[in-house]
């Protein structure tokens, strides 16, 4: 196989109480959701499964609540939003005040690492970051370090895969580099981190390599071999997290810091929202990962224990789609916090469901769905769109679990999903006379219709209730 191939997954990445777990291994917990489960039955589904870490993306007051006492060990993190602001060094004083040293007491929260920003050089940002971030993350190192607690928190910057690539002309891991426009800031960065004893902090997705490039070889996305191996000067890849954690490795040392401590901030499969994008690949991938991580088997430039955070803990319904139907979709648990499919955190191959939230409350077993009896389907597209552009309807898509249902089961989908996110509201269900309530569950084999989360027992964020307007939806539907 050329070598072509391998350049091109360099690109594409810019866009238990019974279970112990894989040394080292943390979740991304999320929380863009319309109804959030409560955090602190997020924060004992974490005790119960044995999670001993968790990277937020926020310093969020309820999550930051609940994990107070847990012992569990803590990333909190600065919005991209937020790192001008942290320019200013009073407000990065400010902000470890409020998000860090305010924790750090005897049953507080176990605060190890300070994310300044969340890849913040993707390409797709057009720089708007560039200038931003370094000054940033010295500031929040030097606050940490003013308060007094530096040694033990470090402020790291977790990274896009496409800050370092492969020249065209060599495309292996051994010639990694990181990506030319931004190669001094990159070495400013690195030289920052390892004087401050920080960790190099990257989001890792093989899954991306696949998405939107048919030519690229599947196997090579998962862990149980390929057919034709990449030559690397005799070091062989079988698979493309390797290949690139060790472009980063090369990148590292091209600068002088081939020994820094590498953190995986994110790496994870989805399993809706694309046609790669399902149960089976994510079970088969992280059936692969995990005891590869729990035998600290690492790479070939790098052999031995790898820190990893999943990426994550329970899907998001409402996270940007821009990158793709599947962001909404990363979760290893379903929106209620229930799991998805057999695992064995602790990478022995004893797969079994993970421990859920306990204790959920669902609304009443009802569902909106397309009525039948209408007469009048001249407005049914508008409202279908208007539907799915204040609730989540990337099952619908391409490939995706839901995309097998007829015109009027786009629609019931649709409908449904908008009722449950106004938390049943029956104003929810008319849709100009083309929805009615129904007390059947009318999901079938491959695509669930959701009862929602009771926002008693969550925290709610979904859109108000508003008249009728068209609003177009770009992403799916074809009746």
């Amino acid at each position: 196989m050329g070598k072509g191939w391998f350049l091109r997954w360099v690109m594409v990445v810019g866009v238990m109480g019974w279970c112990v777990e894989v040394e080292g291994l943390g979740v991304n917990w999320g929380t863009q959701a319309t109804h959030q489960l409560r955090a602190d039955t997020v924060v004992q589904m974490l005790k119960d499964n044995g999670i001993q870490k968790v990277k937020l993306f926020d310093a969020d007051e309820s999550s930051m609540g609940a994990l107070a006492g847990s012992g569990i060990e803590v990333m909190v993190a600065i919005p991209n939003n937020q790192l001008a602001e942290m320019n200013d060094y009073d407000r990065a004083m400010q902000w470890v005040k409020k998000n860090v040293t305010r924790y750090n007491f005897r049953g507080g929260v176990n605060i190890k690492y300070v994310a300044v920003g969340n890849e913040p050089f993707l390409k797709s940002y057009n720089g708007s970051f560039l200038n931003v971030t370094f000054p940033a993350l010295q500031n929040i190192q030097n606050a940490l370090n003013a308060a007094g607690v530096g040694d033990s928190i470090k402020a790291t910057v977790p990274l896009n895969a496409d800050v370092y690539e492969s020249p065209p002309n060599n495309p292996v891991p051994s010639a990694g580099i990181f990506r030319p426009d931004i190669s001094d800031l990159m070495t400013q960065i690195v030289q920052f981190l390892a004087k401050s004893g920080a960790p190099f902090t990257v989001n890792i997705y093989p899954f991306l390599s696949l998405y939107g490039n048919d030519n690229f070889p599947f196997d090579y996305a998962f862990f149980d071999g390929v057919a034709n191996p990449i030559n690397d000067n005799g070091v062989s890849y079988t698979n493309v997290f390797d290949a690139n954690f060790d472009t980063l490795v090369s990148a590292l040392k091209a600068v002088g810091y081939g020994n820094m401590p590498i953190l995986v901030g994110e790496v994870g499969w989805p399993t809706d929202g694309d046609k790669n994008a399902n149960v089976g690949n994510a079970f088969r991938f992280y059936n692969g990962l995990l005891p590869r991580l729990a035998a600290n088997k690492g790479t070939p430039l790098r052999p031995g224990f790898i820190e990893v955070y999943l990426f994550g803990l329970i899907d998001e319904d409402a996270k940007s789609i821009a990158p793709g139907n599947f962001e909404r979709h990363w979760g290893i648990f379903r929106y209620d916090g229930q799991p998805k499919f057999p695992m064995d955190l602790s990478g022995q191959g004893q797969n079994k469901l993970l421990v859920g939230v306990q204790n959920v409350h669902y609304l009443d077993s009802k569902w909106c769905m397309f009525n039948p009896d209408a007469q009048d389907l001249s407005k049914l597209a508008d409202n279908i769109n208007y539907a799915c552009t204040f609730a989540d309807c990337t099952a619908l898509g391409y490939g995706s679990s839901c995309n097998n249902l007829d015109a009027n089961g786009n629609a019931s989908y649709a409908f449904n999903m908008y009722y449950q996110t106004q938390d049943q509201n029956y104003m929810a269900c008319n849709f100009e006379g083309l929805a009615r309530l129904t007390t059947n569950n009318i999901s079938t084999p491959t695509c669930n219709f959701i009862i929602q989360i009771n926002p008693s027992s969550s925290s709610s964020l979904r859109p108000p209730v508003v008249p009728f307007l068209f609003i177009t939806l770009p992403l799916i539907l074809i009746l």
